[in-house]
């Protein structure tokens, strides 16, 4: 029998009565009824017929509750990324950052070391002038330590201070040598190439202070003078330092400037043509002021100039009278180059990096930056103070040439015009920079730019370091002077054998063939070449040696003299090849 008892109903879940809730929340909201109960009762539904009406009027739609728009979540705080941003540096003109300066520090290495082999590639024995500073240097030296006296007075007629480079170069040549004095010259050059890596950095930015530095470093007269020792690599380092003095101080007090005077000063008395470059000096210390200081700048370059002249006043006092520098400087006898001869070798020598540097300083004066940032033009010096800077800077490389046209000659030309150049090459560098272009647009230009100013470089200096080789000569003159420093000695470049010799000869026993005072036997006074025939007719030496390159109307004198005379044999004769051709050293000696 089964039983009428149902059984009890299931019990709704967790899930069924949270369900059943918002059920029964959405019909109450919706239809305003609680007519659903959970779970669903059984209901009876009458027919159709019964409950469908076609023509009743359909109930009024409930409308639907749009949903409330969620709320916009807060925006969350950035995450400090640890690290600041620099200002970003216009990235043609000024990219002076960490990186750019080790990759600039790094180049110019690269620089320095082609410069050191472009010198060091240069070989001969010592030049006249080489053999004259150095062996003068020995007679100072003993001069100053022991009292020796002095065979001449240096002074009389040295175009630098007698007891600053030669005693220098003689104390390096007791222990080293010819070629220590010659490596001290390179590291003088080498000096100078790096603070005009400096100034250039400091005047303009990374890229003109690299293209400085290298049309600089490759000039023939920078190469020459890295392998030779005279004073005018040493001039160069001081004008650079005293340049570098300038333009580091430009942001400090005036009185400051004062720190460029004493390398200025003394660059004057290592060789006194470098006081051409002196005004440039002051000039640049007002010019790199005044957009500092205004009209203020012109009192830097009153300190400067009184720095410089209270400094020269004081070593003229305390050094003596120096005739050297109205003899060699300031009242130099004229010679006979024309002035089209000069301008020649002037552009030959140093053209292409004026050239540039006029071009650089046009480009700097129309426009202080390359545009690539036209926001920060306000940023840039004025029109006027860049027109004045490339001025100062140009200009000065005309001193050097428009001096020794002057003149009318061209000793030592091709060693002045290095000194000018110096302060144009900021200029050049910075017209290098400007025809690359932004972004190194077009760095194909500046490659040939250095090229040219390479191959120009080299070609010219070994034509320019090209001198007669003096060993074999010297070797033998060895085996034929007295011994006890008595003799007298005629020689062409008579500075190389009393060099070489100078622990058998003293040096008034050399004889000079461009000038000379003879009594004949006659009792005659006679100079010039009619001295030399008459004095080498009378036997009035014991030793000669020519080869006609240097004094040609001597040379013709003295052969002159030896026609058919009995005092002299030809002893040897030692052929040697120069750049302007074959000639040979000639020695006669007493019988």
């Amino acid at each position: 029998m089964s039983s009428s008892r149902q059984p009890p109903p299931q019990q709704p879940t967790w899930a069924d009565r949270d369900y059943q809730q918002q059920y029964q929340e959405y019909q109450q909201e919706s239809y305003g009824q609680d007519s659903y109960a959970w779970p669903p009762q059984q209901q009876t539904y009458p027919p159709y017929y019964e409950t469908y009406d076609p023509y009743a009027e359909a109930p009024p739609e409930t409308p639907v509750r749009a949903p409330e728009p969620e709320p916009a979540p807060e925006p969350e705080p950035e995450a400090d990324p640890g690290y600041t941003l620099p200002a970003v540096p216009e990235s043609s003109w000024a990219v002076d950052n960490r990186r750019g300066k080790l990759l600039g520090r790094g180049v110019l290495g690269c620089l320095l070391l082609v410069q050191a082999g472009l010198s060091l590639r240069l070989r001969g024995t010592a030049f006249e002038d080489e053999a004259l500073y150095v062996a003068s240097g020995h007679y100072e030296l003993n001069n100053l330590l022991h009292g020796t006296k002095l065979p001449v007075d240096f002074a009389a007629y040295f175009s630098g201070h007698p007891k600053l480079y030669p005693v220098l170069a003689a104390a390096v040549d007791s222990y080293f040598g010819l070629t220590g004095v010659r490596v001290v010259s390179l590291l003088f050059m080498l000096a100078a190439t790096g603070l005009l890596y400096a100034v250039t950095r400091r005047l303009f930015n990374l890229r003109a202070a690299i293209g400085a530095a290298a049309l600089f470093s490759v000039l023939q007269s920078t190469t020459v003078l890295g392998n030779f020792a005279t004073y005018d690599a040493a001039a160069i380092f001081l004008l650079a330092l005293s340049m570098y003095a300038v333009v580091r101080t430009d942001r400090m007090r005036s009185v400051a400037v004062l720190l460029a005077a004493p390398p200025a000063a003394l660059a004057f008395g290592v060789k006194y043509a470098s006081g051409l470059y002196l005004p440039t000096l002051v000039l640049l210390a007002v010019v790199t002021a005044h957009r500092h200081r205004g009209v203020k700048a012109l009192g830097r370059g009153v300190f400067l100039g009184a720095g410089i002249g209270a400094l020269l006043a004081a070593g003229y006092v305390l050094s003596g009278p120096l005739g050297g520098i109205s003899s060699t400087t300031t009242n130099r006898a004229k010679g006979a180059d024309s002035a089209m001869t000069l301008l020649e070798r002037s552009a030959e020598w140093g053209g292409l990096v004026f050239v540039a540097a006029i071009f650089g300083a046009v480009a700097y004066t129309l426009r202080g930056r390359m545009g690539e940032m036209p926001w920060i033009e306000g940023a840039t010096a004025g029109r006027v103070r860049r027109a004045a800077l490339g001025l100062v800077l140009t200009g000065t490389a005309l001193l050097a040439p428009a001096y020794q046209i002057h003149l009318q000659t061209g000793v030592s030309l091709h060693k002045h015009v290095g000194f000018g150049l110096l302060f144009a090459a900021p200029m050049a560098g910075l017209g290098m920079a400007r025809l690359v272009g932004p972004h190194f647009r077009h760095p194909q230009l500046g490659i040939l730019v250095y090229v040219l100013a390479l191959v120009f470089g080299m070609v010219q200096a070994q034509r320019v370091y090209s001198f007669p080789d003096a060993a074999p000569m010297v070797s033998y003159l060895r085996t034929v002077v007295h011994v006890d420093k008595k003799g007298s000695y005629l020689a062409e470049e008579q500075e190389v054998p009393a060099y070489y010799l100078r622990d058998v000869t003293g040096w008034n026993q050399w004889q000079s063939t461009y000038y000379m005072d003879y009594q004949g036997k006659d009792g005659k006074q006679l100079t010039g070449p009619d001295a030399f025939e008459q004095a080498v007719r009378d036997g009035r030496f014991d030793v000669i040696v020519m080869h006609g390159a240097v004094t040609p109307a001597t040379y013709e004198a003295v052969k002159k003299g030896l026609e058919g005379n009995t005092h002299y044999r030809l002893a040897a004769v030692f052929p040697y090849m120069t750049s302007n051709g074959e000639n040979a050293y000639r020695i006669w000696v007493k019988r």
